[in-house]
C-alpha cells in the first residue's frame, strides 16, 4: 500500500470505497449486506445515521426517535424480534 491510499484511508470516515457505500446507499441496504465480511460498530452506526438522516429529509414530520428505533430493530434477524415481542407479549398477558 502506498503511503499516500495509507494517509487517504486515515483521513476517510470508511475504509469501504466509495463505489460500494454508493451502491448500497441506492439499494438501501447496508454495505456489509454485499461483503462476505461483517463491518465495526462505528460504520455501522455511521451509515444507520446517514440512512436515518436521509428518511427524516423524506418525511420531516417523522419522529426521530421512532424512525431510529425501527432502523435498529430491521437490523436484526427477524427470528428475535419475533421472539422477544412474544415475551412481551406473554408478559403483558401474565399481569391481566
Amino acid at each position: 500500500m502506498s503511503r499516500t491510499a495509507y494517509y487517504s484511508l486515515v483521513r476517510s470516515d470508511s475504509v469501504l470505497p466509495t463505489s460500494l457505500l454508493a451502491l448500497a446507499d441506492f439499494l438501501d441496504v447496508a454495505p456489509a449486506r454485499l461483503l462476505d465480511d461483517q463491518i465495526g460498530p462505528t460504520v455501522r452506526a455511521r451509515l444507520l445515521l446517514r440512512r436515518l438522516e436521509r428518511i427524516l429529509a423524506k418525511h420531516p414530520a417523522a419522529d426521530r426517535d421512532n424512525v431510529w428505533h425501527t432502523l435498529l430493530l430491521l437490523e436484526e434477524p427477524p427470528v428475535d424480534r419475533m421472539e422477544r415481542g412474544l415475551v412481551r407479549g406473554r408478559a403483558l398477558d401474565l399481569h391481566r
